[in-house]
């Protein structure tokens, strides 16, 4: 249910455009600058074209930098990076709760698994398509092809026009087959609350409500419940455009920076005396996806600009954003309940470093699982248990090799120790602090944003500030390239080790199983955190950073701070979305100092009104962001019940919303699950303190006619398999060849179906909107209704014709189902008729909200 106020047009113009192509038009780029391997299979090299050249697949950086982190064997390395030059190949993941599922798994294992045999290209390969073997169920599946093969290959156009169409209607999802690991390990039970932090553009979350729905029993709404943040209002369109297709009533989107994420107790921002016990009382969650901004060198095999961008500070710049994230999504954790860190990286700094600042902040309140038992088949190795830190040129194996004025950005929590050195706690006037330089390191991985061209070094030697006046005998001007080769080269002599078991830790890498990198981490919470210890914590490693921010602003300097930048980098069907933003330098915990820093970035950010002076639900809280109001309107709802004869076993109260505070002019009507309904009563008697920009499943939408429908309210197309099994009135049950002669023409006069007394039962119908189910010979009328797999259209009833209310997209993919299930000839294009339209008979996706 979108709060935002952007069309869904313009949200896939901005998803196209938020990556860029894999071929570049460069006539600056040397011949020669191309890796031969990244363009082995592509068969992308247009023909008297010398000028268009794959992206290069080389960055000596990059080779560097993880060749001393020693990810891999060095007997490795070669295979290693010969993968990493090559294009990814597809992968996509089938939705078990949809309606054709078993259709859909026996046309892949039957028709195309056999057809695509010839069409192999890798002598790795057996199978042009394959299952994932470590995915449960067989829902996952790997695809010996590139996405730009797919696109291109002639043999291969009706299978990607099948995947293409099938990801759209929600039957599958394309996705990145690591990306699909993290949720996996949450190990989601059917009544749990989960929360996705950095949820955009939403392929996780959607695996999640795909895997609390197959939980539930047959025709019943699961109990659990999923609410899926993200801080970017254009990356919150894209959720909503990416979960609308799951057609779920127990989402909720909110758009917050996730490390501000804010609480909600009732004991803290409540003025209530007396509390029900049965109510909701506070907001945690079982389960905690924790997939954060990071650098995102995991995804070169799809994003192979990445190549020219990466550079070591990159990773740096994200590490206290990475680390303030988790903590928080750990204050929000159950205790007892499980949260998965994970990231697109193979940067240490960005990985097993953050766990080991986790665990280190939470001392025994907080453990690392070892999960190696659980996916058995799935390829991973452990987490390292040492690393270096680059920094301008410099390798450190301690924070005590660190340049005084470098301490400031390259922080102790980055180290495998964790342990800082006095040099860090010097005040500022004792060291000459460089502030430019915390600017520096974030602006570098702010301008990776995906899609623009922008300036970023292949090393990591432009991310710093100067030296201070004690330290330019030691370290020369860094305009002199001789002396800036020489500093690169500086390498510390120490090494240390975690004393935390990161071993535990997972990392896949590309080489093992043919797959982009990914790094997961498993981690349950024990017990409450204990804010005297976190602040301890804090405070040994922050005191730099904290002198560093004041100096700032004593400077005046009008550069954007250090915590308003980010570069978020998530998975997109055929692209990447980098952004996000950073948030103040804090980190969370269960006490009241968390909330209190929440409450104040909210009235930064433009949230009118206080915990303490809430305002009438219908006048909203968040500036821009439409209320989430509970329709009330009793006339209203008996007339919607009257005319469906709705079942009294539909439950409604308290699940109707809406986004229009004035009832008279509603337009949508959503319904929301048991466990959304806690979370939005618990959410008003707070001071809605969580800005919600969708939730819920459209079922009902304004409609007017000229043939004076009693009933001012039509069904929704997404929420007709909810209500199905609850009308009793406007329903018809049709065979096999007159729905399909719906599907096909659209509009027919009540003389024309085939069975003639199917045209007199839809001439009797009240005039409006009402229900076509498709009845398989005999079948039993009731037995169609409570059957899930049902299927049923929303059409409208005119004076002499019936005419479908779905989308041409999802009659086209119904017309097919029905066609392969029952054998019917499906009509040539030529065939169809233009559809006879009466006013608002095409239902249209919409993301807009009502104003």
């Amino acid at each position: 249910m979108g709060g935002g106020r952007k069309r869904g047009r313009t949200q896939r113009r901005h998803f196209k455009q938020g990556r860029e192509n894999v071929w570049k038009h460069n006539p600056q780029r040397p011949p020669g600058a191309a890796g031969a391997e990244g363009a082995e299979g592509r068969g992308d090299v247009r023909d008297g074209d010398p000028s268009w050249q794959p992206f290069a697949t080389e960055n000596p950086s990059f080779e560097d930098y993880y060749k001393v982190q020693q990810i891999i064997p060095e007997e490795e390395w070669s295979n290693f990076m010969n993968m990493l030059r090559k294009p990814l190949p597809a992968t996509f993941r089938i939705n078990a709760s949809c309606q054709f599922f078993q259709d859909i798994c026996s046309q892949l294992e039957n028709d195309f698994r056999k057809s695509l045999e010839t069409e192999v290209s890798d002598e790795h390969e057996e199978d042009a398509i394959r299952p994932l073997a470590w995915y449960p169920g067989n829902l996952a599946w790997h695809l010996n092809f590139s996405r730009m093969q797919l696109r291109r290959n002639q043999a291969l156009e009706s299978f990607h026009e099948f995947l293409k169409r099938e990801n759209e209607v929600g039957n599958i999802t394309r996705q990145e087959a690591v990306s699909m690991v993290p949720p996996l390990f949450l190990n989601v039970q059917p009544d749990h609350h989960i929360l996705d932090m950095c949820a955009a553009p939403g392929s996780k979350t959607f695996q999640l409500l795909e895997m609390i729905h197959q939980s539930a029993k047959p025709g019943l709404l699961p109990n659990a419940m999923v609410v899926a943040n993200d801080v970017d209002v254009q990356r919150c369109n894209l959720l909503i455009h990416q979960t609308k297709r799951m057609c779920t009533t127990n989402l909720i989107v909110t758009n917050h920076e996730a490390q501000n994420f804010p609480g909600c107790s009732l004991a803290k921002f409540s003025s209530e005396i007396c509390m029900d016990e049965s109510k909701l009382q506070r907001l945690e969650f079982d389960r905690v996806l924790c997939d954060v901004p990071c650098s995102g060198d995991g995804t070169v095999r799809k994003a192979p600009d990445m190549w020219r961008k990466w550079n070591a500070g990159m990773g740096n710049g994200l590490h206290r954003l990475q680390v303030e994230i988790a903590m928080r999504g750990i204050g929000l954790l159950k205790v007892g309940g499980r949260i998965v860190y994970s990231t697109c990286s193979m940067n240490p700094v960005e990985n097993e470093a953050v766990v080991a600042e986790i665990l280190r902040r939470c001392g025994d309140s907080v453990e690392l699982l070892d999960v190696s038992t659980e996916l058995p088949e799935l390829i991973r190795r452990p987490g390292l248990s040492t690393w270096k830190v680059r920094d301008r040129g410099s390798w450190f194996g301690t924070h005590e090799d660190v340049p005084r004025y470098r301490k400031n950005v390259i922080s102790p929590s980055m180290f495998p120790s964790g342990k800082g050195t006095m040099d860090s706690h010097i005040t500022s006037g004792s060291v000459e602090v460089n502030t430019d330089a915390v600017d520096a390191d974030m602006r570098d991985a702010t301008n990776m944003v995906e899609g623009e061209e922008t300036k970023t070094a292949t090393d990591d030697d432009n991310n710093g500030g100067n030296p201070s006046t004690e330290e330019t005998s030691k370290l020369k001007s860094d305009e002199d390239p001789n002396t800036f080769n020489k500093k690169s080269d500086s390498t510390s002599t120490h090494t240390e080790y975690s004393n935390f078991p990161l071993h535990h830790c997972m990392r896949i890498v590309p080489h093992d199983q043919n797959s982009g990198a990914f790094f997961i981490a498993v981690l349950q919470k024990l017990s409450p955190i204990i804010e005297s210890q976190v602040t301890q914590v804090i405070n040994e490693h922050n005191i730099s950073v904290d002198k560093a921010e004041k100096l700032e602003k004593g400077l005046g300097s009008d550069k954007v701070p250090y915590e308003e930048n980010t570069m978020h980098q998530q998975e997109v069907d055929d692209g990447n979305v980098m952004d996000g933003r950073h948030g103040d330098n804090e980190t969370s915990n269960d006490k009241s100092a968390e909330e209190a820093k929440v409450i104040a970035n909210e009235a930064e950010n433009g949230q009118a009104g206080t915990r303490d002076q809430r305002k009438p639900q219908n006048q909203g809280r968040w500036r821009g962001v439409d209320p989430v109001i509970f329709f009330k309107d009793e006339a209203t709802i008996r007339s919607i019940v009257s005319f469906y004869g709705m079942k009294d076993t539909f439950p409604l109260e308290g699940r109707l919303v809406t986004r229009n505070p004035d009832a008279n002019h509603v337009k949508r009507i959503y319904y929301v699950s048991k466990s959304v309904q806690e979370v939005l009563e618990l959410n008003v008697k707070v001071g809605e303190r969580l800005k919600i920009t969708s939730l819920g499943l459209k079922i009902f939408e304004r409609q007017s006619s000229k043939d004076g429908s009693p009933c001012t309210f039509r069904l929704s197309s997404e929420g007709l398999p909810l209500l199905l099994p609850y009308i009793t009135k406007q329903i018809l049950y049709a065979s096999a060849i007159d729905f399909q002669h719906l599907l096909q023409y659209r509009t027919i006069k009540f003389p024309d179906f085939v069975n003639a007394k199917f045209g007199e039962e839809a001439s009797a119908l009240l005039p409006g909107c009402c229900v076509v189910a498709l009845r398989e010979g005999h079948q039993n009328i009731d037995s169609i209704a409570m059957d899930p797999s049902a299927i049923a259209i929303v059409c409208w009833k005119g004076k002499t014709n019936l005419c479908v209310m779905v989308s041409p997209l999802d009659g086209k993919e119904l017309l097919e189902r029905i066609s392969l299930r029952y054998g019917l000839k499906l009509p040539k294009a030529d065939d169809v008729k233009p559809s006879m339209k009466i006013d608002g008979s095409d239902e249209k996706p919409d993301l807009s909200t009502e104003s």
